[in-house]
């Protein structure tokens, strides 16, 4: 029997990610991966997997599926959502979990992930992981380049996703506390590589504008709209390599941000480079948002990007139990006495 998550519907684009495919830019492959690393880790630290495990990112509005297994221990961390799981396909309703906990369903329920808040991506993980072959030691999705993930694709209604467990295991359930997704209120940038193409003014406009992150962005690129930047030396260049986090300004003037599907080599003046430490707030940013930047040296970048990692060998230690696992809970509320006290209609009193 197969032991899979059957898609009834696939959400608005859920794709299978891990941390990315490292080491291949030199031939023209995009890294890919999550968007939002740090919340993938946590998912993922959630139902006890390693960092890497691929799990499924969820954008904006989630999918609905059925087990198709004996059983499943998951987890969502990321976005806030409204996450249900009901009794069967003809279920009107079920049972609630927040973000950042673990839960369990059983064969033939029905998980349901609604629409996404406060970030643009949730992750949620499968105890074990999904039974994908690596492309390229990687089972992210790049969805231009048709590789990785489920068939190099996003979901779609029908979808049969392998698992590599054909039941939970015994673990009781866990949330994860004190964990800091809010964004920065400004993007923290290095100029450059290709500042020298741009006049101060333009910087200026640059570093002190806001700008309005709009519908055309997408995995692959942030699209922006605001204060027109203006090339003193043309907007063509040979074509160079393209880092995550690249913000390139084509003639039209507006700036665009290099997203983890992004090209691997680009033609157009790089006037900033947004710091490693931000690029996973950068990934939570929703089209409609309104960013701006701030320039730092390499030295505060190098610092800021320490910080971080020290956060996120921090995660597995904000993991902590929730309390009894679903089973261990149902025996406990069936032999249990869950009434405290009784009121007698015929007497002004309180029966204990």
């Amino acid at each position: 029997m197969a032991r899979a998550l059957r898609i009834l519907e696939p959400g608005l684009l859920s794709t299978v990610q891990d941390l990315g495919r490292i080491g291949y830019q030199h031939l023209g492959v995009s890294t890919s991966g999550a968007l939002d690393p740090i919340s993938l880790r946590a998912a993922n630290a959630l139902v006890g997997n390693e960092p890497n495990t691929g799990a499924l990112e969820v954008a904006y509005v989630g999918p609905t599926f059925v087990v198709e297994a004996d059983s499943v221990n998951l987890a969502c961390a990321g976005a806030d959502a409204s996450i249900e799981v009901v009794a069967g396909e003809s279920a009107a309703k079920g049972v609630r979990y927040p973000s950042m906990q673990s839960f369990r369903a059983h064969r033939g329920e029905v998980v349901r992930v609604g629409a996404t808040s406060r970030s643009s991506v949730l992750y949620l993980a499968v105890e074990g992981g999904f039974d994908i072959e690596p492309v390229l030691g990687s089972v992210s999705t790049f969805i231009r380049g048709r590789i990785g993930g489920w068939q190099g694709r996003s979901l779609v209604a029908g979808d049969m996703l392998p698992l590599r467990r054909e039941s939970a295991s015994s673990r009781a359930e866990f949330r994860l506390t004190g964990l800091d997704l809010a964004q920065p209120s400004r993007f923290r940038v290095i100029l450059g590589p290709q500042d020298a193409y741009f006049s101060e003014r333009s910087i200026s406009t640059f570093l002190e504008g806001e700008y309005l992150v709009k519908p055309a962005t997408d995995r692959m690129a942030m699209h922006l709209d605001g204060p027109k930047l203006d090339h003193i030396a043309g907007h063509d260049i040979v074509s160079d390599g393209i880092a995550l986090g690249s913000i390139q300004v084509p003639g039209h003037g507006q700036p665009i941000v290099l997203m983890v599907d992004r090209q691997t080599t680009g033609g157009y003046p790089k006037i900033a480079t947004v710091i490693s430490a931000d690029l996973a707030a950068l990934g939570r940013v929703r089209i409609g948002d309104k960013i701006s930047f701030q320039k730092v040296t390499a030295d505060e970048a190098q610092q800021l990007r320490r910080t971080l990692l020290q956060e996120i060998e921090a995660i597995p230690e904000m993991v902590q139990s929730a309390g009894r696992n679903s089973e261990d809970l149902t025996a406990h509320l069936l032999t249990s006495n869950l009434i405290s006290g009784a009121v007698n209609a015929q007497l002004p009193q309180f029966v204990d």
